[in-house]
């Protein structure tokens, strides 16, 4: 093996969750009777954590109390439906249980809720992942490593020895920062060019290609 730990993102990585966060989204501003966003643009703002989400679908110079109102709306939406259309990517489902047979550790490292990033781990991925983080009190979104480390401690694997596999030019400073080798992918929320610019240089088009570069 290559690494004795493979860390992945969620949004964009493992799941396509972009049509159920928009379906979310959009309901929410239905709510308030603010103008709807397409997909394309929310693709856009996802990333960097729900409530940067929402500023970003909100109409501009919305009042922060405003855009915490309508955050809370949203979580309890997405809450009920963050399972309608969202699917795993070509591919991975197997990827990880290729990983488990290897006797890799997994982990998933994201900017969504850490209730719904454990609950989508459990339901699209049971027992394939070691262990999740998502944001909470305490622990810095990422681009800061705080998720990343938390996890590695958990899995008693030293930075080194890991990789962090994600879409984002969020998850290539993400790495930087935990000081763990990076490996983009293609098929998620961001383009080749958006990570090539961050500095990414392994980039996969597939999960065959990634497992190449795993095990």
């Amino acid at each position: 093996m290559k690494y004795r730990a493979a860390i992945f993102d969620m949004d964009g990585t493992l799941l396509d969750t972009l049509e159920d966060l928009a379906d979310s989204v959009n309901a929410m501003l239905k709510q308030y009777d603010y103008p709807t966003r397409t997909t394309e643009e929310i693709r856009t703002f996802v990333g960097n954590g729900a409530r940067n989400l929402i500023a970003g679908a909100v109409p501009a110079g919305t009042a922060p109390k405003r855009i915490d109102e309508c955050l809370s709306a949203y979580l309890a939406i997405y809450e009920k439906n963050m399972s309608n259309k969202t699917r795993p990517y070509p591919g991975i489902p197997e990827l990880l249980e290729k990983l488990k047979l290897s006797g890799m550790k997994t982990a998933v490292c994201s900017n969504k809720g850490d209730f719904n990033v454990k609950n989508l781990c459990e339901e699209y991925f049971p027992d394939l992942v070691d262990t999740a983080a998502g944001e909470m009190p305490g622990i810095r979104r990422k681009p800061a490593p705080d998720s990343v480390l938390k996890v590695l401690r958990e899995l008693n694997v030293s930075p080194q020895d890991a990789v962090y596999i994600g879409d984002s030019e969020v998850d290539v400073l993400t790495a930087k920062n935990a000081g763990l080798a990076f490996i983009g992918v293609t098929w998620g929320f961001r383009s080749r060019e958006t990570l090539l610019a961050e500095g990414a240089s392994v980039i996969v088009d597939t999960a065959d290609e990634l497992l190449q570069h795993l095990i």
